[in-house]
């Protein structure tokens, strides 16, 4: 069975792909947000006023270069957080920076606490260090980071401890945190329509792969382990349900948010048909990015294992089965993952990175 996708617009990238990281898009409930980022700035751009011709660029200066960690933006669009190499740094658009806790730096065997990227911007060992996150929470008001310990301005000392930090949006006030008790070669945050509740998957390379969930209780962050060796990959609309993938990639599996469970998986090898081209010899493996585009269907793609045909595959899901409902068919060809865009929305982004491509299915509106 085949199910066509309708697109709804597609958005020029606002920066050289050659200089730049591919745009994504950040979203809420009510609001989309595209973003990309190069080693001067990052810009930010609304698609909910694209077509009231109201569409303005918002632009952050990035105080280092786009190698040395990370960075999210408020759906606001009033801050930019930059998860760097020694600190968390929250950056308005006019250049000012509103707050800055600095942190153990992510270099291996650096043990220096360092006042700016100045100090290690031509070291050769900074350029290849591990890194962490950082991510707002669904209205704002929090930003929760990934860090190496211990945190500047704090009694307490976590020396190469890692920690998830809550901390004030506007004022940067470190509220809570816990120790993560990884070894992180990278991580990434995945929001919750609780603003109390977050996701963290951490890579530590060879070493494992855990999922961690978090709740904020407005006094303390209590932390479990989903797993250790999984990505998680997205949260249901309603928060009920997430859904994750193996290291290994062969199976989505659907997670009760409430404990953690696995209610229900999805294998790839059996169930999604070999690819037209495919001798038979390939394996069939899920991608590590995925959509909820409703509490009840999902879209994954097998595009990672597509690739080397030069055309990908995306499977829309029955979450209440976990079942193929069947392929998605595009008005062209696409490439990548399929990315959660909320509302019923995902987007792809094209094969040269100059443009992003936002889809519904084609019988809904």
């Amino acid at each position: 069975m085949t199910i066509a996708a309708r697109l709804v617009t597609t958005i020029a990238a606002p920066l050289d792909p050659a200089s730049a990281e591919a745009p994504r898009v950040l979203h809420s409930s009510d609001r989309r947000i595209l973003v990309q980022r190069d080693d001067i700035e990052l810009v930010a751009l609304e698609l909910g006023m694209l077509n009231t011709g109201r569409a303005p660029e918002i632009r952050f200066p990035a105080p280092w270069p786009r190698h040395f960690g990370s960075v999210t933006v408020s759906l606001e669009q009033d801050a930019a957080v930059f998860a760097g190499l020694h600190a968390v740094r929250a950056v308005e658009a006019n250049g000012t920076t509103r707050w800055e806790v600095e942190h153990g730096c992510w270099a291996e065997n650096c043990s220096q606490r360092h006042q700016s990227f100045d100090e290690y911007a031509h070291d050769k060992d900074h350029f290849y260090a591990d890194s962490g996150s950082a991510a707002f929470n669904s209205d704002g008001r929090l930003v929760w980071a990934h860090v190496l310990g211990p945190l500047g301005h704090d009694s307490d000392t976590e020396d190469d401890q890692e920690l998830w930090a809550v901390l004030d949006a506007t004022t940067g006030r470190t509220l809570g945190r816990a120790k993560t008790m990884t070894v992180a070669s990278g991580s990434e945050q995945t929001p919750h329509p609780d603003p109390a509740q977050m996701g963290l998957s951490i890579g530590e390379g060879e070493e494992g792969s855990p999922v961690l969930w978090g709740r904020w209780d407005g006094q303390r962050l209590s932390t479990e382990q989903l797993g250790i060796e999984r990505i998680l990959l997205a949260v249901s609309p309603s928060g009920q349900y997430l859904l994750t993938v193996p290291v290994g990639q062969w199976a989505l599996s659907l997670h009760q948010v409430e404990d953690g469970s696995i209610l229900r998986k999805l294998d790839a090898e059996g169930t999604v048909p070999a690819h037209p081209r495919s001798t038979g010899e390939e394996r069939v493996f899920w991608d590590y990015e995925a959509a909820f585009i409703d509490e009840d269907n999902i879209v994954a793609g097998t595009s990672e294992c597509d690739a080397r045909y030069d055309t990908v595959r995306h499977w829309l899901v029955d979450v209440r089965s976990m079942t193929l409902r069947g392929e998605i068919i595009y008005p062209f060809t696409v490439s990548g993952p399929a990315r959660s865009a909320g509302s019923g929305a995902w987007y792809t982004v094209s094969k040269d990175g100059t443009s992003v491509h936002l889809w519904h299915l084609a019988d809904e509106n």
